[in-house]
């Protein structure tokens, strides 16, 4: 059982251990705005028994951030709840759980997760309200703005914004709990820049509360959009600079220890650098 603790008005989150993934319920007079659903159709269900708890209402829509698996698998759940319920999304983020959905599941299901049965027996339900810059949610008393600030940690996060609140919900373009994730599907030359899109959004007062562990304040959402920009500029250098990608890791100065997240980074970012970018390879 995971408690869900209010952070703002009406603004609860509950941190859950599996993936250390956050949900977060946003109140109203309409019901609960549910932004994120958890990793599997079973952890979705636990989510709505932990909503229970509240005794708020009804849900009144769903949000996903981003595609990622421990964002969205949960969708079904909440449309067995209520087959109308929209779920609201990038549509970048429902293309890409539409094309990479199954793969993800698959890849439970060789795995020896003990988690891997009830993902890979999870049924994968697409965001349906799809929106490309921006959507305002009226849910009677209060409003809810979903913004998208620019590609990060994919090509298709939202923030989530509680004005009267003082609220963002950051996704996993922030994260707490560890440095955040640069993938196969991620834009380190960019997300920097997405970030800048987050900060003009968040007060000196507001909180911001990641896709993984604890609110954060604007300070620290700062120090992370300067360590990816470090990151980015390093990776146009060295490719400016002709360093092969394979020799990228060792020859940059990192601001994080070089683990997967600043391999992944130097390959994302020479993939995405224009030809006339890069130097031919030192010699």
């Amino acid at each position: 059982m995971t408690e869900f603790v209010e952070v703002a008005d009406r603004v609860w989150v509950a941190r859950y251990e599996w993936a250390d993934a956050n949900v977060t319920a946003i109140g109203s007079e309409r019901g609960f705005v549910v932004v994120d659903t958890h990793g599997s159709t079973a952890a979705g269900r636990t989510v709505i028994d932990d909503l229970r708890r509240l005794g708020a209402g009804s849900i009144a829509a769903v949000v996903n951030t981003h595609w990622h698996w421990d964002h969205a698998f949960g969708n079904a759940a909440f449309r067995e709840l209520d087959p109308h319920v929209p779920i609201h999304a990038h549509e970048d983020a429902a293309r890409m759980l539409g094309e990479r959905g199954e793969y993800m599941k698959q890849r439970f299901a060789e795995s020896d997760d003990p988690h891997g049965p009830e993902v890979a027996e999870t049924e994968l339900v697409l965001p349906d309200h799809l929106f490309s810059s921006t959507r305002s949610l009226d849910v009677g008393d209060r409003l809810v703005e979903l913004v998208f600030p620019g590609r990060g940690h994919t090509d298709g996060d939202l923030v989530v914004v509680v004005p009267d609140a003082r609220v963002v919900l950051g996704g996993d373009l922030v994260e707490e709990s560890a440095k955040p994730w640069i993938g196969m599907d991620s834009f380190p030359l960019e997300w920097h820049g997405s970030l800048d899109v987050v900060l003009s959004l968040v007060a000196p007062q507001t909180q911001v509360v990641p896709g993984h562990g604890v609110p954060v304040d604007r300070g620290f959402v700062e120090t992370q959009r300067d360590e990816l920009a470090a990151i980015g500029e390093t990776v146009r250098r060295l490719a400016g600079d002709g360093v092969p990608l394979e020799e990228a890791v060792a020859h940059g100065e990192w601001p994080w220890e070089a683990d997967d997240r600043i391999a992944n980074a130097c390959r994302r970012g020479y993939e995405q650098l224009p030809p006339g970018a890069r130097s031919l390879p030192l010699v």
